[in-house]
């Protein structure tokens, strides 16, 4: 594991979810967990507008790109190119099983092309300095993970990979949607522990299915080195409040939800001023309370509030007084 750094905690690249605005409001809760771009595809930053695909704003730090491609010259220059915008770890995705992934011979097709994936880290290794990992599947189709995921590991960490990151379920190319993909291939952490038992000295993360904490504290503490939540921590980000004192071991109190909502208020003024829409924001804030007194109260003002044209910090006040209403009933 020498020269990766100890991310014990990750938030998952979520395709139109994990923006730059879900990694400020999640850095708010969060210190230390690594956070994760959208994946952007080699081509787009090879062809398109690279401050509008790979800028993000300082106070996101640490913040990984995650790429999709499959040509190793395209993938080196993207990752190169990545690094110079400020990553501090550049991700190839093997593990998204979408059609328009699988199209461009990207994705998790590419488990079924480990010396290609081999030649894209080595490329990509060989163009930057920061840390080169890899995200995968345990397999694809019928292929058999015992065999799949080894041949993959194996042959990405020969070329330089720093470290896994594993979706600890198969993905099937035909058959399943990408949301089908994230739930019914059955769950096999075993299989990943089996791995990382094999490869003691690699860092080896696992990701799929991780719902709370107490599922993330178990999974390290039977020796795998990181894990990577997605849909629960986008949800409940809450939970993100806990993370560096649970999992990093900081001692410190807990993020308090309030502060870190006032934290955004900056970020959320200078994006209004610039002719933003408030709910390009807020959506990712929806589920921060979630489970608490006047919760729903709070979604619901910051949906209907936030797609209104000219909604400004005054519907996100009107939010958290709908939350903050009932906890001072209970007090009372």
């Amino acid at each position: 594991m020498a020269g990766y750094p100890q991310h014990a905690f990750a938030v998952a690249p979520m395709m139109d979810w994990t923006d730059s605005f879900c990694r400020r409001f999640h850095r708010r809760l969060t210190s230390r967990a690594l956070l994760y771009t959208e994946m952007v595809t080699s081509a787009a930053i090879r062809f398109g507008d690279r401050p509008k695909l790979l800028g993000f704003s300082p106070d996101e730090q640490p913040v990984a790109l995650q790429l999709g491609g499959s040509d190793p010259g395209e993938l080196a220059e993207a990752a190169a190119i990545g690094e110079a915008f400020g990553y501090v770890e550049i991700n190839l995705n093997c593990g998204c099983p979408s059609d328009r992934v699988q199209s461009g011979r990207f994705g998790a097709c590419l488990m079924r092309e480990p010396d290609l994936v081999a030649d894209c880290v080595a490329a990509m290794k060989a163009a930057v300095s920061v840390p080169v990992t890899v995200k995968c599947r345990i397999g694809v189709d019928d292929q058999d993970p015992e065999q799949s995921l080894d041949v993959l590991a194996d042959a990405v960490l020969q070329a330089g990979a720093d470290a896994l990151w594993v979706h600890a379920r198969k993905a099937w190319l035909k058959g399943l949607s990408p949301k089908e993909n994230r739930d019914i291939p059955p769950l096999d952490y075993d299989r990943v522990l089996r791995l990382k038992q094999r490869l003691p000295e690699v860092f080896i993360g696992i990701n799929g299915g991780i719902a709370t904490l107490d599922d993330a504290e178990r999974l390290l503490a039977v020796g795998l080195d990181g894990v990577m939540l997605g849909r629960a921590a986008y949800h409940d980000p809450g939970l993100l409040a806990s993370v560096d004192r649970r999992i990093y071991g900081v001692d410190q109190p807990d993020t308090d939800l309030f502060d870190a909502v006032d934290a955004m208020r900056p970020v959320i003024a200078e994006h209004l001023a610039a002719g933003g829409r408030l709910g390009q924001v807020t959506r990712h804030m929806l589920g921060l309370f979630h489970g608490r007194p006047g919760a729903r109260a709070w979604r619901r003002i910051l949906t209907e509030g936030g797609v209104k044209a000219g909604a400004g910090l005054e519907v996100l006040d009107a939010a958290l007084a709908a939350v903050r209403r009932p906890e001072r009933a209970a007090v009372a």
